[in-house]
């Protein structure tokens, strides 16, 4: 019997491009904080025999290749996501499409293989998004998140669970761009993992996955390195970035791969929208 399809995404990114140490009145001089924790994931999915998409900040191309190299020869899907962190609705339109070109560019010369998926920092659409994302050349996005509207966070505009057309999401939106949005749990609506594991703990969010499985929904979920290590004490960052960090989330990773889920990459997930209309016409005739 198959198993169903799961996606275990990372938000590569380190602990200080978060906009709540970029905020903070203190600094840490730890370089790359966040680093380690890409070994753990590494390690986690190769023992699962499993596989992810690393959304990745593009900088850690330039700064450090050979992890990202390592991360791609090791099988994982690569994919954007900015190239500096900042929160797209606070560019210009020049600057956000400078920060999801230079992103791509930088990914594929590194790895040496398209990117085509992308995540928005913090789930922060821009105008115009999808039609930006298809302008440069990616074909699905993952920054949908349809849950309630969380104060001082996100959610309340988006209610598709699963992989879609951008066009279902957003009337104006190219139609052959997919959009793959992160799991939330029934009913409850709230995010299944990134933070929310930590704060609910790694067996809410293993149930999310099988309720959502038995609803025919591949569970998408998400975490980022720095969660996996122990992090600096830096004065202003808030309190619940450090519930959980650590160890417990090495643990909960493991416990999540250890589902019987097959764990593949969010592009595969995307596949599912399949071609659009005028494209499946167009491979037809070139048959």
């Amino acid at each position: 019997m198959s198993r169903t399809q799961a996606a275990l995404s990372v938000d590569f990114e380190y602990f200080t491009h978060l906009p709540a140490y970029r905020g903070a009145r203190g600094t840490t001089d730890r370089p790359a904080v966040g680093l380690d924790g890409v070994t753990s994931l590494l390690d986690a999915f190769e023992r699962a025999d499993a596989t992810g998409t690393f959304f990745t900040v593009g900088e850690i191309a330039d700064e450090r290749p050979e992890v990202l190299q390592r991360v791609a020869d090791a099988g994982h899907e690569i994919g954007g996501h900015t190239h500096t962190h900042q929160h797209l609705s606070d560019l210009s339109e020049s600057e956000r499409r400078e920060e999801l070109a230079t992103s791509r560019e930088r990914l594929e010369a590194v790895t040496g293989e398209s990117v085509t998926g992308f995540r928005a920092p913090s789930f922060d659409l821009g105008p115009d998004h999808f039609g930006t994302l298809a302008e440069l050349g990616y074909e699905y996005d993952s920054s949908v998140v349809p849950c309630r509207s969380i104060p001082g966070w996100y959610g309340g505009e988006f209610d598709a669970e699963r992989p879609v057309r951008a066009s279902a999401v957003d009337p104006d939106a190219p139609d052959h761009v997919a959009e793959v949005p992160v799991s939330v749990m029934p009913r409850l609506r709230l995010p299944l993992t990134g933070t929310w594991i930590r704060f609910f703990g790694v067996q809410y969010t293993i149930l999310g996955m099988r309720l959502l499985a038995r609803r025919g929904i591949a569970p998408v979920l998400y975490v980022h390195p720095w969660e996996l290590v122990d992090l600096p004490a830096v004065e202003g960052v808030p309190k619940r970035v450090y519930v959980r960090t650590g160890a417990y989330m090495r643990r909960a990773v493991r416990k999540i791969l250890a589902q019987p889920f097959e764990f593949v990459s969010v592009g595969r997930l995307a596949e599912r929208v399949g071609p659009t209309a005028g494209n499946a016409a167009s491979a037809a005739g070139s048959e």
